[in-house]
């Protein structure tokens, strides 16, 4: 093989369509934009969603509720999950390494799904009432 042998392997290049260049090209005249109208002009076009002045669809449907950025921050265990984790004291710190909650977690809640056996001691960590109900009941505590 030589530097002035090489070429591009078949069927990789191709010749870019030419518009607009005579009635032999199959492309002339209007130049495959067919007769009139906003989009056989230069520049003619719209925005995304724009409907010819109609009102948009976007804007017809009716709007519904909200979801917070705040969620994001927020996270939840339950009480099964303490169970497996096997620690007897639980801080957001712990969590995090142990992968039950998000790095970016702030708020944490253990809900009351599951059951627990082993005496916990939460700390910077709220609970549902149901939850706290159960912790306490194993001998645990939330601080």
């Amino acid at each position: 093989m030589e530097l002035n042998t090489i070429k591009p392997s078949e069927g990789a290049k191709h010749a870019k369509r030419r518009v607009g260049r005579g009635i032999g090209s199959g492309l002339g005249k209007t130049a495959g934009r067919g007769h009139k109208g906003q989009k056989s002009r230069s520049g003619g076009y719209h925005k995304v969603g724009f409907e010819g002045g109609q009102m948009p669809m976007q804007r017809r449907l009716p709007k519904r509720g909200f979801k917070s950025h705040l969620l994001k921050f927020n996270a939840e265990v339950t009480l099964t999950a303490l169970e497996q984790l096997g620690l007897a004291e639980v801080d957001l710190l712990t969590l995090k390494q142990s992968g039950l909650v998000g790095q970016i977690a702030k708020n944490v809640k253990v809900i009351n799904t599951g059951s627990l056996s082993l005496a916990v001691k939460l700390t910077g960590i709220s609970a549902s009432a149901s939850a706290k109900t159960l912790i306490e009941a194993a001998g645990g505590s939330i601080a």
